[in-house]
């Protein structure tokens, strides 16, 4: 067919979704903060790679939700799979000084697989070292945060990090991709709802996203 390359140097990936909703049961507002990371080999061509949301009350009912159904869209192009694009989102709440502090810390990879997916995104807060450094923080009104909130979407110095689990939130994906299997990436849009590429795709697939 005219105007199709049989041979593409990139192939394609278009991400939309939501990021839906949150439980945090210890707080009463937030708002969440989102960026995408990626390899060197990617590059972004369309949408928006960082944002801010709105700032959102829980709910009453028996969920006790934080619900924010912020839009996210993006698309790359990319030679290399390796280095597979990365949502990291960060929560933010005010404290009882009224001082806007992280509540939570968390990532996940972009799915692989074409298709609609569901993911949970467990959220982690980083903390004080001892009794001291926590009393002063709290004092002070200055809590334990990184500096650049995609370091949680990267290995290193991770193992050293003390953290504390805290909450977790709900994104979707609808996911889209072109002339991967072309190149010779086979991906199967079979996955079952839920899969995390971090955690559950053995052997060339998980060497790729790292």
């Amino acid at each position: 067919m005219a105007g199709l390359n049989p041979n593409p140097a990139v192939f394609m990936l278009m991400s939309t979704g939501q990021i839906e909703s949150a439980v945090f049961p210890d707080f009463e507002e937030l708002y969440c903060k989102f960026s995408f990371i990626h390899g060197q080999d990617w590059a972004v061509t369309a949408g928006l790679e960082e944002g801010i949301s709105q700032i959102t009350r829980k709910s009453r009912d028996e969920r006790q939700l934080f619900v924010w159904n912020f839009p996210l869209d993006i698309t790359y192009k990319s030679t290399n799979p390796f280095g597979w694009p990365q949502l990291v989102v960060s929560c933010y709440g005010p404290d009882a000084f009224g001082q806007d502090v992280v509540r939570g810390y968390g990532a996940t990879h972009v799915p692989i697989a074409p298709g609609k997916h569901s993911r949970i995104i467990p959220m982690f807060v980083p903390e004080s070292s001892s009794k001291l450094q926590k009393f002063t923080s709290w004092f002070l009104g200055r809590r334990p945060e990184f500096v650049d909130p995609k370091v949680v979407a990267q290995g290193e110095g991770r193992d050293v990090t003390r953290v504390r689990t805290q909450g977790h939130i709900k994104v979707t994906f609808n996911v889209v991709t072109r002339d991967m299997k072309k190149m010779g990436y086979d991906v199967t849009p079979g996955e079952p709802l839920g899969f995390d590429a971090t955690q559950s795709q053995p052997g060339a697939v998980a060497t790729m996203l790292s």
